[in-house]
């Protein structure tokens, strides 16, 4: 895997002089990058902080010019799809997606949603055919990886757990990420944070030790 597309979101900075203010998903994620380059230096990253630059939510505008026939749009169409067309070209040229996410409200931030809705782009990378009968979409893209770093203030939100019927992040993550070409999906999660005591420094280890056992696994491949 030759290219890494590293996907911020977290509103919080990963240095703050005051350290429970700091980014605990910017946090895994430079973690990530570290170990990963020890072991694959000739990768291309490709950094991209949707806090810092908030990616445009669509509009009717947008929807006209994205099913529009390539050939057939104005220039204005042309234009209102640019910005999109520079996410997909990242995810396109992209071997492995890392994206890094706190959970917001149980589910994912504004921000990372109106990422992947910008992304979502028929031709692009879904296909759209009514001959498939009642699941005419496909994705096109193929043979990714896609891992989400994630963090949360409360607990339990894996499956099997007492509150993973509040967890509308990771699941949501997962079926979007297929259209990003995605064939494996890993999550790495730090729970407990605004308990702020001991569970969060054994769930905060604990994923730093899993994250690094994914590096392992994905720089075998």
């Amino acid at each position: 895997m030759n290219n890494l597309l590293k996907v911020d979101v977290s509103v919080r900075k990963l240095h703050h002089q005051v350290e429970g203010y700091r980014s605990i998903t910017r946090q895994l994620g430079e973690e990530f990058s570290r170990l990963w380059m020890n072991k694959n230096n000739a990768c291309n990253v490709v950094n991209r902080d949707l806090a810092l630059e908030p990616p445009s939510f669509i509009t009717e505008a947008w929807l006209a010019a994205a099913f529009t026939e390539e050939q057939k749009r104005t220039t204005e169409q042309t234009t209102e799809l640019s910005e999109s067309n520079t996410y997909f070209q990242e995810v396109q040229q992209a071997d492995l997606i890392v994206i890094t996410s706190p959970m917001y409200n149980y589910g994912m931030p504004a921000a990372l949603k109106a990422w992947f809705d910008q992304i979502m782009r028929v031709n692009k990378t879904f296909s759209f055919d009514l001959s498939r009968g009642d699941y005419p979409i496909e994705p096109i893209l193929s043979g990714k990886i896609v891992v989400l770093l994630s963090s949360c203030g409360e607990f339990g939100f894996s499956e099997g757990e007492e509150r993973a019927h509040l967890n509308y992040l990771t699941g949501h993550i997962q079926l979007l990420s297929k259209y990003l070409g995605a064939t494996d999906f890993y999550e790495v999660r730090s729970e407990y944070q605004e308990f702020a005591d001991d569970r969060y420094e054994a769930s905060l280890m604990k994923a730093k030790k899993d994250m690094a056992t994914v590096v392992d696994k994905l720089s075998s491949v």
